[in-house]
C-alpha cells in the first residue's frame, strides 16, 4: 500500500546516504518509485543502477518498462533488447518487450514475447494477463478470458486482470459476469478509474441508470 511504498523510498534513500555507488539500492529505490506513480524519478534512479553495474539485466528491463510507460517506446524496445542481450531467460524482460510491441502495433511479436515469458515463468500471472491483453484485442475473446482466468488463478488480488476478463466479457456479451468482474476490481483497488467507467458503461447498457451515473462520476473524480 501507500504506506509501505513511501516508507520503502525512504529505507533506500537512507540506504544511499550511506553508500552512494550501492546499484542495488539505486534499482530498488526506482521499483519504489514507480510504485508511488513517479515514473520520471523512478527512470532517475535505473539510470544510476546502470551507470554503476551497466550490465544490470533487471534494471535494465525495468527501465524499459518505465519508459514504454511514458510514451518512449523506441528506447523502451531498446532497453528491453539489452536487458535480454545479457539475460535471454529474464521473463520480465520478455513481457515488457511484449507490452511495447503491442503498443507498437506488432502483435505478432508482442504474442511471441508474452509466450517466451510463460515459457520461462509458467506462473507469471502479469504474462498471461498481457497475453489476453493481446488475444482481445485481436478479437480471440474467448483465448483472452482463458488467459485472464490462469491470471487470476494465480494471483486472486489482481484488479487490473478482474477488469480485463470484465471488458472481455463484456466483448462477448455475458454483461452480468462483466459487472461482477469490475466490482471485484474495485474492491481491489477503488481508484481504477477505467474500472468505473466501464462497469458505468455496462450499468447503463442493462437500464440500470442511477447506479451508472454513480461510477461516471467517480470515473471523472479520478481523472
Amino acid at each position: 500500500d501507500l504506506g509501505k511504498q513511501e516508507e520503502a523510498v525512504a529505507s533506500y534513500g537512507k540506504a544511499l546516504a550511506l553508500k552512494p555507488n550501492y546499484a542495488e539500492a539505486h534499482y530498488n529505490l526506482g521499483n519504489a518509485l514507480q510504485d508511488l506513480g513517479k515514473p520520471e524519478d523512478a527512470v532517475s534512479s535505473y539510470r544510476k543502477a546502470l551507470a554503476l553495474k551497466p550490465n544490470y539485466a533487471e534494471a535494465h528491463s525495468n527501465l524499459g518498462g518505465v519508459l514504454r510507460d511514458l510514451g518512449k517506446p523506441e528506447e523502451s524496445v531498446t532497453s528491453c533488447r539489452t536487458a535480454l542481450r545479457l539475460n535471454p531467460h529474464l521473463a520480465e524482460a520478455h513481457n515488457n518487450l511484449g507490452t511495447v510491441l503491442q503498443a507498437l502495433g506488432k502483435v505478432e511479436e508482442a504474442v511471441a514475447s508474452y509466450r517466451k515469458a510463460l515459457s520461462l515463468k509458467p506462473n507469471y500471472a502479469d504474462a498471461h494477463n498481457s497475453l489476453g491483453n493481446v488475444l482481445r484485442d485481436v478479437g480471440k475473446l474467448e483465448d483472452a478470458v482463458t488467459s485472464y482466468q490462469k491470471a487470476l488463478d494465480l494471483k486472486p488480488d489482481y484488479p487490473e486482470a478482474h477488469h480485463n476478463l470484465g471488458l472481455a466479457l463484456q466483448d462477448l456479451g455475458k454483461m452480468e459476469d462483466a459487472i461482477t468482474n469490475y466490482q471485484k476490481a474495485l474492491a481491489i483497488k477503488p481508484d481504477l478509474a477505467e474500472a468505473h467507467n466501464n462497469l458505468g458503461k455496462a450499468l447503463k447498457d442493462l437500464g440500470r441508470h442511477e447506479e451508472a451515473a454513480t461510477h461516471c462520476q467517480k470515473t471523472i473524480n479520478l481523472k
